[in-house]
């Protein structure tokens, strides 16, 4: 390994796993980092998968104990891309070892575990972020400009949504993410979380207290892998959250974070009303920003041109980019701060207030919860 190489592992190969690697491979690619990653080892618990998964998506080893990654001295990073209930585990022990770590949102399933991982992360020598993937997307990136530059005014409404309908099917199977010893939650931490961060990143402000309430519309499940038996399992999280907050600085704000919105694959929306204008994004229009300024009505903002933030790194205007980009602009916002020697941003102490608002929404059940 060089000075400007870092040897990455990665833990975790399915979803998560496949859209890092994308990333891990193509970000040195299209952005001049100062540091170049190598795809050093993956980690899963099957060995004949992780081996499939390691040749499949560019990685040089599979191992099949994640401890063996983090004792390597050829990987000076470590990727987590588990189910939450190990995310504690794993990082607190990468950062002891003196690792750089990455860890899928939300950061863990509780609390407690979260402020370990924080409290790790304020000790180490190595660099942590949690991977709100959505702060990259180049509209937001660019909502968040001009929130900052004073083009709305004070905010008064904040509006977050996240919308699919992946589970509407009562037949679907009870895979980990609708047990909350796997997933600490369900559509609350697993999507509510990013509507949270997303309202935090490009507002400015934090939720300082809220009230929610959450609700399981489908409470059996078939067992995953059980074929024709017919054995049904119980769904310990939820299907869907709604909850209203108020932000720093006096805003209002409502979310709603569910599995069950028949016909939406993937609405991550945000809408901001301020003194002076208004703006309003839905990932499934993902390129595009729709703003309003001094009273008028709302005007799209094809948001592909060189100066829109990552978006110069990639195609001519008005050639579009997808979900995958937006682990790619991750990963090298992270390389970039390890390499200053900076704090990288979301940071784990970010992670863990995000953390505290889902179990303030978890445990407010229509009574108003301050955020410490």
């Amino acid at each position: 390994m060089s000075e400007r190489t870092v040897g990455v592992g990665m833990i975790g190969y399915a979803f998560m796993g496949r859209v890092h690697s994308q990333a891990w491979r193509n970000v040195s690619a299209f952005f001049d980092l100062p540091l170049t990653p190598s795809m050093r080892v993956i980690c899963g618990r099957s060995k004949e998968a992780t081996e499939a998964a390691a040749e499949r998506m560019g990685w040089a080893e599979a191992v099949t104990d994640w401890r063996a990654v983090i004792e390597r001295d050829d990987v000076g990073i470590v990727d987590i891309c588990t189910p939450g209930d190990s995310h504690a585990e794993i990082a607190v022990a990468a950062l002891a070892a003196g690792k750089h770590v990455i860890c899928e949102k939300p950061l863990a399933n509780t609390v407690e575990e979260a402020s370990r991982m924080a409290a790790a992360a304020a000790e180490s020598a190595g660099r942590s972020m949690v991977a709100f993937n959505y702060r990259r997307v180049p509209a937001v990136a660019l909502a968040r400009r001009l929130v900052a530059e004073g083009r709305l005014g004070e905010i008064r409404h904040v509006r977050a949504q996240y919308l699919q309908d992946w589970v509407v099917d009562p037949d679907f199977p009870l895979v980990w993410r609708l047990r909350k010893d796997k997933a600490g939650s369900g559509a609350l931490g697993d999507i509510g979380a990013h509507i949270i961060d997303t309202a935090e990143f490009v507002t400015g402000r934090r939720v300082v207290g809220v009230t929610g309430l959450t609700e399981t519309f489908v409470k059996e499940r078939p067992i995953e892998g059980a074929g024709r038996t017919g054995e049904m399992g119980t769904v310990t999280v939820d299907d869907a959250a709604v909850f209203v907050g108020r932000m720093s600085g006096g805003a209002l704000a409502t979310f709603e974070a569910t599995r069950f919105a028949t016909g939406r694959k993937n609405a991550l929306r945000i809408e901001l009303n301020g003194a002076l204008g208004s703006l309003y994004f839905d990932f499934e229009a993902m390129n595009e920003l729709w703003v309003s300024e001094g009273g008028a009505g709302f005007t799209r903002i094809l948001v592909t041109e060189p100066d829109h933030p990552y978006a110069g790194a990639w195609w001519p205007p008005g050639h579009g980019l997808g979900y995958e980009h937006t682990f790619t602009h991750e990963i090298k916002d992270f390389l970039e701060a390890i390499a200053a020697g900076t704090d990288p941003s979301p940071s784990f102490a970010d992670g863990l207030r995000v953390q505290r608002v889902l179990e303030a929404v978890e445990q407010s059940n229509g009574t108003y919860k301050e955020i410490p």
